[in-house]
Protein backbone atom coordinates (compact mmCIF):
# COMPACT_ATOMS: atom_id res chain seq x y z
CA UNK A 1 0.00 0.00 0.00
CA UNK A 2 1.29 3.60 -0.25
CA UNK A 3 1.68 6.05 2.19
CA UNK A 4 -1.58 7.65 2.93
CA UNK A 5 -2.32 10.83 1.37
CA UNK A 6 -4.00 13.90 2.49
CA UNK A 7 -5.39 14.88 -0.66
CA UNK A 8 -7.86 12.91 -3.51
CA UNK A 9 -6.57 15.16 -6.65
CA UNK A 10 -4.69 12.38 -8.29
CA UNK A 11 -8.12 10.86 -8.81
CA UNK A 12 -10.55 12.42 -11.12
CA UNK A 13 -14.42 11.57 -10.37
CA UNK A 14 -15.95 9.92 -12.44
CA UNK A 15 -19.54 9.44 -11.45
CA UNK A 16 -21.34 8.36 -8.02
CA UNK A 17 -21.97 4.52 -7.45
CA UNK A 18 -23.18 4.26 -3.97
CA UNK A 19 -24.42 6.12 -1.12
CA UNK A 20 -25.29 5.13 2.78
CA UNK A 21 -25.57 6.17 5.98
CA UNK A 22 -21.47 5.55 6.46
CA UNK A 23 -19.83 6.65 3.12
CA UNK A 24 -20.25 7.65 -0.10
CA UNK A 25 -18.19 5.83 -3.09
CA UNK A 26 -17.53 7.21 -6.50
CA UNK A 27 -16.36 5.67 -9.54
CA UNK A 28 -13.17 7.91 -9.90
CA UNK A 29 -9.94 7.83 -12.29
CA UNK A 30 -6.75 7.57 -11.01
CA UNK A 31 -4.37 9.83 -13.73
CA UNK A 32 -1.22 8.72 -11.67
CA UNK A 33 -1.90 5.25 -12.72
CA UNK A 34 -4.52 5.15 -15.88
CA UNK A 35 -6.75 3.06 -14.38
CA UNK A 36 -10.23 3.10 -12.65
CA UNK A 37 -10.85 3.11 -9.04
CA UNK A 38 -13.61 3.29 -6.34
CA UNK A 39 -13.11 5.89 -4.22
CA UNK A 40 -14.59 5.41 -0.66
CA UNK A 41 -15.21 8.60 1.56
CA UNK A 42 -16.93 8.24 5.06
CA UNK A 43 -19.87 10.50 5.96
CA UNK A 44 -19.12 13.77 7.06
CA UNK A 45 -21.54 13.58 9.97
CA UNK A 46 -18.97 10.65 11.51
CA UNK A 47 -16.00 11.87 10.33
CA UNK A 48 -16.35 14.58 13.29
CA UNK A 49 -16.05 11.83 15.65
CA UNK A 50 -12.30 11.00 16.03
CA UNK A 51 -12.37 7.43 17.64
CA UNK A 52 -14.83 6.22 14.99
CA UNK A 53 -12.55 7.92 11.99
CA UNK A 54 -9.56 6.38 13.84
CA UNK A 55 -11.69 3.34 13.31
CA UNK A 56 -11.91 3.12 9.97
CA UNK A 57 -8.53 4.23 8.79
CA UNK A 58 -7.07 1.29 10.84
CA UNK A 59 -9.09 -1.45 9.35
CA UNK A 60 -9.07 0.51 5.95
CA UNK A 61 -5.16 -0.45 6.56
CA UNK A 62 -5.83 -3.80 7.78
CA UNK A 63 -7.64 -4.54 5.04
CA UNK A 64 -5.37 -3.20 2.59
CA UNK A 65 -2.78 -5.79 3.65
CA UNK A 66 -5.15 -8.56 1.98
CA UNK A 67 -4.26 -10.41 -0.95
CA UNK A 68 -6.77 -12.55 -2.80
CA UNK A 69 -8.70 -12.65 -6.35
CA UNK A 70 -11.76 -13.06 -4.00
CA UNK A 71 -11.26 -9.93 -2.28
CA UNK A 72 -11.58 -6.39 -3.45
CA UNK A 73 -8.11 -4.67 -3.37
CA UNK A 74 -7.47 -1.45 -0.90
CA UNK A 75 -4.77 0.76 -2.81
CA UNK A 76 -4.52 3.30 -1.00
CA UNK A 77 -5.89 5.29 2.11
CA UNK A 78 -6.07 8.80 3.22
CA UNK A 79 -7.29 11.62 4.75
CA UNK A 80 -8.62 15.29 2.99
CA UNK A 81 -10.26 18.10 4.88
CA UNK A 82 -10.91 16.19 7.88
CA UNK A 83 -12.55 13.29 6.02
CA UNK A 84 -11.12 9.97 5.53
CA UNK A 85 -10.86 8.07 2.03
CA UNK A 86 -9.75 4.59 0.64
CA UNK A 87 -9.20 4.11 -2.69
CA UNK A 88 -9.79 0.81 -3.48
CA UNK A 89 -9.57 -1.53 -6.92
CA UNK A 90 -13.11 -1.09 -9.01
CA UNK A 91 -14.71 -4.34 -9.77
CA UNK A 92 -17.06 -4.40 -12.89
CA UNK A 93 -19.88 -6.47 -11.70
CA UNK A 94 -23.08 -7.39 -10.14
CA UNK A 95 -23.96 -7.78 -6.87
CA UNK A 96 -25.63 -10.91 -5.44
CA UNK A 97 -28.24 -8.90 -4.20
CA UNK A 98 -28.82 -8.25 -7.95
CA UNK A 99 -28.61 -11.63 -9.28
CA UNK A 100 -31.28 -12.63 -6.61
CA UNK A 101 -33.63 -9.94 -7.88
CA UNK A 102 -33.34 -11.20 -11.33
CA UNK A 103 -33.16 -15.16 -10.31
CA UNK A 104 -35.26 -15.60 -7.36
CA UNK A 105 -33.00 -18.26 -6.29
CA UNK A 106 -30.08 -20.60 -7.58
CA UNK A 107 -29.33 -24.21 -8.49
CA UNK A 108 -27.70 -25.81 -5.79
CA UNK A 109 -24.14 -26.58 -7.64
CA UNK A 110 -24.05 -22.47 -8.44
CA UNK A 111 -24.94 -21.72 -5.33
CA UNK A 112 -21.98 -23.80 -3.56
CA UNK A 113 -19.56 -22.53 -6.27
CA UNK A 114 -20.28 -19.21 -5.14
CA UNK A 115 -20.36 -19.76 -1.50
CA UNK A 116 -16.78 -21.40 -2.16
CA UNK A 117 -15.04 -18.40 -3.62
CA UNK A 118 -16.68 -16.54 -0.63
CA UNK A 119 -15.01 -19.22 1.46
CA UNK A 120 -11.72 -18.60 0.26
CA UNK A 121 -11.61 -15.01 0.33
CA UNK A 122 -12.91 -15.32 4.18
CA UNK A 123 -9.88 -17.76 4.70
CA UNK A 124 -7.28 -15.20 3.78
CA UNK A 125 -8.69 -12.50 5.86
CA UNK A 126 -9.46 -14.30 9.55
CA UNK A 127 -5.78 -15.44 9.01
CA UNK A 128 -4.58 -12.46 8.86
CA UNK A 129 -6.95 -11.84 12.27
CA UNK A 130 -9.55 -9.54 10.19
CA UNK A 131 -13.52 -10.53 9.97
CA UNK A 132 -15.54 -8.83 7.94
CA UNK A 133 -18.64 -8.46 10.26
CA UNK A 134 -20.82 -7.22 6.82
CA UNK A 135 -21.29 -10.75 4.77
CA UNK A 136 -24.31 -9.97 2.82
CA UNK A 137 -25.40 -10.33 -1.06
CA UNK A 138 -24.91 -6.57 -1.36
CA UNK A 139 -21.30 -6.62 -0.69
CA UNK A 140 -20.20 -9.97 -3.03
CA UNK A 141 -19.58 -8.94 -6.12
CA UNK A 142 -19.77 -11.18 -9.27
CA UNK A 143 -18.14 -10.64 -12.08
CA UNK A 144 -19.26 -11.29 -15.59
CA UNK A 145 -16.19 -14.37 -15.91
CA UNK A 146 -17.83 -16.14 -12.59
CA UNK A 147 -15.34 -14.27 -10.23
CA UNK A 148 -16.55 -13.12 -6.96
CA UNK A 149 -14.94 -10.61 -4.70
CA UNK A 150 -15.68 -9.66 -1.26
CA UNK A 151 -16.42 -5.62 -0.82
CA UNK A 152 -16.17 -3.53 2.09
CA UNK A 153 -13.66 -4.34 5.05
CA UNK A 154 -14.67 -0.74 6.01
CA UNK A 155 -16.66 -1.94 9.43
CA UNK A 156 -14.64 -4.82 10.53
CA UNK A 157 -13.03 -6.01 13.77
CA UNK A 158 -9.66 -7.14 14.34
CA UNK A 159 -9.16 -10.47 16.25
CA UNK A 160 -6.16 -8.89 18.11
CA UNK A 161 -8.74 -8.13 21.22
CA UNK A 162 -8.90 -4.49 20.41
CA UNK A 163 -12.52 -3.44 20.76
CA UNK A 164 -13.38 -1.45 17.52
CA UNK A 165 -17.06 -0.49 18.85
CA UNK A 166 -18.35 0.73 21.94
CA UNK A 167 -20.54 -1.84 23.85
CA UNK A 168 -23.57 -2.95 22.51
CA UNK A 169 -23.32 -1.10 19.22
CA UNK A 170 -24.39 -3.70 16.22
CA UNK A 171 -22.96 -2.88 12.42
CA UNK A 172 -24.39 -5.27 9.94
CA UNK A 173 -27.05 -5.35 8.13
CA UNK A 174 -29.69 -7.40 10.14
CA UNK A 175 -31.29 -10.27 7.87
CA UNK A 176 -27.77 -11.74 8.11
CA UNK A 177 -25.91 -11.01 11.87
CA UNK A 178 -25.00 -14.23 13.61
CA UNK A 179 -26.74 -14.40 17.41
CA UNK A 180 -23.68 -13.13 19.45
CA UNK A 181 -23.33 -10.48 16.35
CA UNK A 182 -27.27 -8.79 17.12
CA UNK A 183 -27.17 -9.56 21.00
CA UNK A 184 -23.66 -7.05 21.12
CA UNK A 185 -21.40 -9.63 22.54
CA UNK A 186 -17.72 -10.49 21.24
CA UNK A 187 -17.43 -11.47 17.39
CA UNK A 188 -15.19 -13.99 15.83
CA UNK A 189 -14.52 -15.31 12.56
CA UNK A 190 -17.76 -17.70 13.40
CA UNK A 191 -20.04 -14.37 12.88
CA UNK A 192 -18.28 -14.79 9.16
CA UNK A 193 -19.25 -18.51 8.85
CA UNK A 194 -22.82 -17.99 10.07
CA UNK A 195 -23.16 -15.12 7.59
CA UNK A 196 -22.09 -16.59 4.70
CA UNK A 197 -24.58 -19.66 5.70
CA UNK A 198 -27.60 -16.94 5.50
CA UNK A 199 -26.60 -15.82 2.33
CA UNK A 200 -26.35 -19.48 0.92
CA UNK A 201 -29.66 -20.25 2.33
CA UNK A 202 -31.01 -17.39 0.65
CA UNK A 203 -29.09 -18.38 -3.08
CA UNK A 204 -30.57 -22.15 -2.18
CA UNK A 205 -34.23 -21.05 -0.94
CA UNK A 206 -34.73 -17.36 -2.35
CA UNK A 207 -35.33 -15.71 0.56
CA UNK A 208 -33.51 -15.04 4.33
CA UNK A 209 -33.52 -17.37 7.14
CA UNK A 210 -35.48 -14.79 9.07
CA UNK A 211 -36.69 -11.78 8.45
CA UNK A 212 -37.00 -8.47 10.81
CA UNK A 213 -37.72 -5.20 10.75
CA UNK A 214 -35.17 -4.10 13.94
CA UNK A 215 -32.44 -5.81 15.71
CA UNK A 216 -34.94 -6.39 18.73
CA UNK A 217 -37.03 -8.55 16.44
CA UNK A 218 -33.91 -10.06 14.81
CA UNK A 219 -32.84 -11.21 18.38
CA UNK A 220 -36.26 -12.74 19.65
CA UNK A 221 -36.86 -14.95 16.59
CA UNK A 222 -32.51 -15.81 16.39
CA UNK A 223 -33.18 -16.94 20.33
CA UNK A 224 -36.90 -17.95 20.47
CA UNK A 225 -37.51 -18.97 16.61
CA UNK A 226 -36.37 -21.40 14.21
CA UNK A 227 -35.41 -21.52 10.91
CA UNK A 228 -37.36 -23.29 8.19
CA UNK A 229 -35.44 -25.92 6.67
CA UNK A 230 -33.93 -25.98 3.15
CA UNK A 231 -35.69 -28.60 1.34
CA UNK A 232 -38.76 -27.56 2.46
CA UNK A 233 -38.49 -24.50 0.26
CA UNK A 234 -36.47 -25.62 -1.97
CA UNK A 235 -36.48 -29.59 -3.11
CA UNK A 236 -34.02 -29.85 -4.90
CA UNK A 237 -31.42 -29.30 -3.04
CA UNK A 238 -29.44 -32.55 -1.42
CA UNK A 239 -29.99 -33.56 1.86
CA UNK A 240 -26.16 -33.23 3.33
CA UNK A 241 -26.11 -29.78 1.33
CA UNK A 242 -28.92 -28.72 3.69
CA UNK A 243 -27.10 -30.27 6.40
CA UNK A 244 -24.20 -28.06 5.93
CA UNK A 245 -26.26 -25.00 5.49
CA UNK A 246 -28.08 -25.39 8.84
CA UNK A 247 -24.85 -26.22 10.87
CA UNK A 248 -23.48 -23.14 9.42
CA UNK A 249 -26.57 -21.08 11.15
CA UNK A 250 -26.59 -22.92 14.49
CA UNK A 251 -27.18 -20.35 17.16
CA UNK A 252 -24.37 -21.48 19.24
CA UNK A 253 -21.09 -20.91 17.34
CA UNK A 254 -19.46 -23.74 18.83
CA UNK A 255 -21.94 -25.81 16.38
CA UNK A 256 -21.07 -24.51 13.36
CA UNK A 257 -17.97 -25.44 11.12
CA UNK A 258 -15.16 -23.92 13.05
CA UNK A 259 -13.30 -21.73 10.13
CA UNK A 260 -14.47 -20.96 6.97
CA UNK A 261 -11.74 -23.53 5.40
CA UNK A 262 -14.16 -25.91 6.98
CA UNK A 263 -17.63 -24.87 5.86
CA UNK A 264 -15.53 -25.05 2.37
CA UNK A 265 -14.38 -28.77 2.81
CA UNK A 266 -18.17 -29.62 3.67
CA UNK A 267 -19.22 -27.78 0.64
CA UNK A 268 -17.11 -29.84 -1.58
CA UNK A 269 -18.19 -32.97 -0.15
CA UNK A 270 -21.63 -32.51 -0.13
CA UNK A 271 -23.21 -33.19 -3.49
CA UNK A 272 -24.93 -30.15 -5.27
CA UNK A 273 -27.42 -32.68 -7.62
CA UNK A 274 -30.14 -35.00 -6.60
CA UNK A 275 -29.18 -38.17 -7.40
CA UNK A 276 -31.27 -39.85 -9.91
CA UNK A 277 -32.81 -42.48 -6.78
CA UNK A 278 -35.29 -39.55 -5.94
CA UNK A 279 -36.85 -40.08 -9.55
CA UNK A 280 -36.53 -44.24 -9.70
CA UNK A 281 -39.97 -44.46 -8.06
CA UNK A 282 -41.68 -42.72 -10.40
CA UNK A 283 -39.95 -44.51 -13.23
CA UNK A 284 -40.88 -48.04 -11.42
CA UNK A 285 -44.58 -47.04 -11.42
CA UNK A 286 -44.76 -45.75 -14.72
CA UNK A 287 -43.17 -49.35 -15.95
CA UNK A 288 -45.58 -51.62 -13.57
CA UNK A 289 -48.34 -49.54 -14.94
CA UNK A 290 -47.34 -50.97 -18.52
CA UNK A 291 -47.20 -54.11 -18.07
CA UNK A 292 -50.05 -54.41 -16.30
CA UNK A 293 -51.60 -52.76 -19.30
CA UNK A 294 -50.08 -55.16 -21.18
CA UNK A 295 -51.38 -58.47 -19.12
CA UNK A 296 -54.85 -56.76 -19.64
CA UNK A 297 -54.56 -56.53 -22.93
CA UNK A 298 -53.03 -59.89 -23.07
CA UNK A 299 -56.17 -61.94 -21.36
CA UNK A 300 -59.13 -59.85 -23.79
CA UNK A 301 -56.87 -61.88 -26.37
CA UNK A 302 -56.98 -64.82 -24.78
CA UNK A 303 -60.57 -64.97 -23.86
CA UNK A 304 -61.16 -64.01 -27.37
CA UNK A 305 -59.25 -67.05 -28.64
CA UNK A 306 -61.13 -69.14 -26.42
CA UNK A 307 -64.66 -67.99 -27.06
CA UNK A 308 -63.48 -68.43 -31.59
CA UNK A 309 -62.28 -71.92 -31.07
CA UNK A 310 -65.33 -72.92 -28.93
CA UNK A 311 -68.25 -70.95 -31.95
CA UNK A 312 -65.54 -73.32 -34.60
CA UNK A 313 -65.84 -76.60 -33.08
CA UNK A 314 -69.33 -76.34 -31.80
CA UNK A 315 -67.77 -77.00 -28.04
CA UNK A 316 -70.66 -78.44 -26.20
CA UNK A 317 -69.59 -75.19 -23.33
CA UNK A 318 -72.42 -73.12 -23.55
CA UNK A 319 -70.80 -69.47 -24.81
CA UNK A 320 -70.44 -67.38 -21.59
CA UNK A 321 -73.66 -65.11 -20.76
CA UNK A 322 -72.35 -62.32 -18.53
CA UNK A 323 -70.40 -59.90 -20.57
CA UNK A 324 -66.34 -59.27 -19.62
CA UNK A 325 -66.09 -57.17 -16.70
CA UNK A 326 -65.76 -53.72 -17.15
CA UNK A 327 -63.67 -53.10 -13.94
CA UNK A 328 -62.69 -49.44 -13.42
CA UNK A 329 -59.43 -48.14 -11.67
CA UNK A 330 -55.69 -48.71 -12.93
CA UNK A 331 -55.02 -51.43 -15.45
CA UNK A 332 -53.62 -53.93 -12.82
CA UNK A 333 -57.05 -54.02 -11.39
CA UNK A 334 -58.62 -54.46 -14.37
CA UNK A 335 -56.23 -57.40 -15.84
CA UNK A 336 -57.13 -59.54 -12.35
CA UNK A 337 -60.63 -58.96 -12.87
CA UNK A 338 -60.08 -60.35 -16.43
CA UNK A 339 -58.32 -63.39 -14.60
CA UNK A 340 -61.02 -64.31 -12.58
CA UNK A 341 -63.60 -64.33 -14.99
CA UNK A 342 -61.65 -66.42 -17.57
CA UNK A 343 -61.61 -68.78 -14.75
CA UNK A 344 -65.01 -68.90 -13.80
CA UNK A 345 -66.34 -68.67 -17.51
CA UNK A 346 -64.46 -69.43 -20.47
CA UNK A 347 -63.46 -73.33 -19.39
CA UNK A 348 -67.56 -73.55 -18.19
CA UNK A 349 -67.21 -73.06 -14.66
Amino acid sequence: MNVPQTSTKRYRRVRLLAQGGMATVELAHDTELDRPVALKRLAQDLAVNDEFKQRFLREARLAARLSHPNIVAVYNVGEEEGRPFIVMEHVESETLSDLLRRRQRLEPAEAVTLALQVCAGLETAHDAGLVHRDIKPQNLLLTATGTLKIADFGIARSLDGTRLTEAGTVLGTAAYIAPEQAAGETVTAAADVYALGAVLYELLTGRPPYVAESLTELFLKQRHGSITPVRELARDVPAALEDTVMRALARDPRYRPESAAALAGELRGAPTAVTRIDRRPVRKNRRRWRLAGALALGAVLVLALVLAVSLRDGSTHPVPASAPPTAAGPPARQARAFATWLRDHAAGG
